[in-house]
């Protein structure tokens, strides 16, 4: 269990400002969250495979298509500025 003087210097060490009564209540939360842990600990996991997600993951993609590209005069039409058929924008490198 921890105490309070604890969730303080590990917020010091941390560079954690904690307002008034916030370590009282951090320590309460984190007490509760050590005692979950405490259980899962007593839990026989001897001979069984380590697991990253407990359901089975597959990427949903779409198959490409090709398809036809915009018109160069609307994809040019709201531009600020063209030329030539290309976005003209402002030099950066001199």
């Amino acid at each position: 269990m921890l105490t309070t003087k604890q969730v303080e210097e590990i917020a010091h060490t941390a560079r954690l400002a904690l307002r008034e009564g916030e370590a009282k209540e951090f320590t309460r939360q984190l007490n509760q969250v050590l005692e979950k842990a405490q259980i899962l600990q007593q839990l026989k996991t001897e001979g069984l495979a380590p697991t990253i997600n407990p359901l089975p993951l597959t990427n949903v993609l779409r198959r490409d298509k090709v398809t036809g590209s915009l018109p160069r005069d609307l994809a040019l039409a709201n531009a600020p500025d063209h030329y030539g058929g290309c976005f003209r924008v402002p030099r950066i490198i001199e």
